[in-house]
């Protein structure tokens, strides 16, 4: 077994998360538009494709958060955006020949759960002109509690909602005001049993650990809590401290926090707490049911990693829409305009709001799978990447033997048929996946910390 305090030491360097490869800091400024274009152009009516539409609005800030928001104490901010929403979809429709079948949808934010039924009926006609929605399309939410009223389930009615993802991060109130975040466990409890009223009975959670002044007991507190509304999935996150980036985290005491040996047995305590309680493990931050449709693609080799974490998504093409999202095709990436401001001139005046682009090249695709399956799968079957790849895989598998043939400290290891991550190493595959980055150590950006 790994020591776990020599390793965190030893890796104290902050490692990407690796939801894409390469990662956003390598996107570049004078690709986005024409790279765009060029990837529009090759989606068919017969290929479904996953669109992320970003919400970018809160009605109050919580220090923690890492997402591109803007506070707003009124509507009519959100009511443009919807509008200037429409706007790139239509866009969109004017660039492609056909309409393809929507693989999944996903609002995010910010808080998708301010928009209103007028909101959403706008939003659902916008992109039923230019997508085909079906009987097996899923369609998720992000949800926080407080935003939550009756209007807000007929909005969710509205867009078609399957599955709600509701926010938590912790239910201590000591630890609620180090972060900004004021939020009951009854009032969370009441809206999950409202969604499922409302016909929605596939929830997930998100809970954080890492948080300012929390502790293993307060979080082993919240951890019953969740366990105790009985969600189909949960998101166990590592809080990112990158003040450096959100400005507003300064606002969270850096002594205040949990230095990294206590926040890797947070996370040691609270993923026993979920596996006690019947969740498998998915992952290195999910957890979920046996009968999930998460667990049931990690049993069956079709668990995939993208930009909201784990998912179920075989969709090779992710449409962002919104300001600062980032959309994913077989060839590359694509990120929006990340001001809001901005993001809504450029679409009024008829422009794709491309700001960035990535086209990847072959030895970012392979590199690209080993990463994504050593997140999902912990391990690299030599003869499926060369199923894949070709003759192209050789190096690759050489590579891979050699970091193996390296490593001293218990985290990976391989033998003539596969490369893999050790049950007990798993903890820190993003340690391990970062030895393929073709880019670290030639980027200046800075990422978060590994566990």
């Amino acid at each position: 077994m790994p020591d776990a305090a020599h390793i965190l030491e030893k890796f104290a360097q902050p490692v990407p998360r690796y939801t894409s490869y390469p990662t956003a800091p390598h996107f570049k400024a004078d690709t986005g538009p024409a790279l765009m274009q060029q990837l529009l152009a090759g989606l068919d009516d017969e290929t479904p494709v996953s669109v992320y539409a970003h919400i970018p609005f809160c009605d109050k800030l919580c220090w923690f958060c890492g997402c591109h928001t803007k506070h707003t104490t009124k509507h009519d901010p959100i009511t443009s955006y919807i509008g200037s929403l429409e706007q790139e979809i239509a866009l969109l429709a004017e660039r492609t020949d056909a309409a393809a079948p929507m693989g999944q949808l996903h609002l995010g934010g910010g808080s998708p759960s301010l928009l209103t039924p007028e909101d959403c009926q706008r939003l659902r006609i916008a992109l039923e002109g230019t997508f085909v929605f079906t009987p097996d399309s899923e369609i998720s939410v992000e949800i926080d509690p407080s935003d939550v009223t009756p209007g807000t389930l007929k909005a969710m009615k509205i867009i078609g909602l399957t599955r709600a993802s509701i926010g938590v991060q912790d239910f201590d109130e000591t630890v609620q005001r180090a972060i900004n975040r004021p939020q009951s466990f009854e009032l969370t409890r009441e809206v999950a049993a409202a969604l499922r009223e409302a016909g929605i009975h596939s929830l997930n959670i998100d809970a954080l650990y890492g948080l300012p002044l929390q502790t293993r007991d307060r979080l082993a507190r919240t951890i019953d809590k969740v366990i105790s509304i009985s969600p189909d999935r949960v998101a166990l996150f590592g809080y990112a401290h990158v003040p450096w980036m959100k400005k507003h985290q300064q606002m969270i005491r850096e002594d205040d926090l949990p230095g990294a040996l206590e926040r890797f047995e947070q996370a040691e305590l609270a993923a026993r707490m979920l596996e006690d309680a019947g969740y498998l493990k998915i992952g290195i931050d999910h957890f979920a049911r046996p009968d999930d449709k998460l667990a049931i693609a990690a049993r069956t080799g079709h668990l995939r990693r993208n930009f909201q974490g784990y998912v179920t998504d075989q969709c090779s093409t992710l449409i962002g829409l919104g300001a600062s999202s980032i959309g994913r095709f077989d060839g590359g990436y694509i990120q929006n305009i990340v001001p809001t401001g901005q993001y809504q001139t450029a679409v009024a005046n008829g422009l794709l709001p491309a700001a960035k682009g990535f086209a990847m090249s072959r030895d970012d695709e392979i590199r690209g799978w080993m990463i994504e399956r050593l997140m999902c799968d912990f391990k690299l079957t030599f003869q499926t990447l060369e199923d894949r790849f070709g003759a192209t895989a050789t190096p690759y598998v050489a590579e891979a033997l050699r970091v193996a043939a390296c490593e001293g400290d218990g985290l990976c290891e391989a033998n003539g048929e596969e490369f893999f991550i050790p049950e007990d190493a798993r903890p820190f595959a993003r340690i391990v996946a970062a030895r393929f980055d073709a880019y670290l150590n030639d980027s200046g950006a800075r990422y978060s910390r590994a566990v």
